[in-house]
């Protein structure tokens, strides 16, 4: 028995289209050129989903340790008078304190120089 696709294809057709509309080139026309930009642009979003959460831990940590410099003490430091503290703070709110309330940062800095020398 045949199967006729016309249907369906052109659907798929039209569908991986309407996605690489704004690509590039061929890329945003051409059928095969278009499957092949989705294909790698899906794998650089999968990636890079992954890679975000890599960078912003390195850009609190980035503020937290600027802050702690300039409360005399390094990050480490920091953190391991804060985690001796007890103080159950993560990096992203702990870098959003330092940015915009530096009186509260400079209270948990000491919070965590007293605990680190006791």
């Amino acid at each position: 028995m045949r199967v006729k696709r016309s249907i369906h294809a052109r659907k798929k057709r039209r569908a991986t289209l309407a996605l690489t509309k704004g690509y590039r080139g061929e890329a945003n026309s051409g059928y095969r050129r278009a499957k092949e930009a989705l294909m790698k642009a899906d794998a650089y979003a999968y990636r890079d989903r992954r890679n975000r959460k890599r960078d912003f831990r390195r850009l609190w940590i980035t503020r937290i340790n600027a802050a702690a410099r300039e409360q005399g003490m390094s990050y480490s430091q920091l953190m391991h008078g804060l985690s001796k503290a007890d103080v159950q703070l993560d990096r992203k709110v702990l870098a959003d304190i330092a940015v915009r309330d530096p009186e509260t940062f400079r209270r948990f800095a000491e919070l965590a120089r007293e605990a680190s020398a006791a």
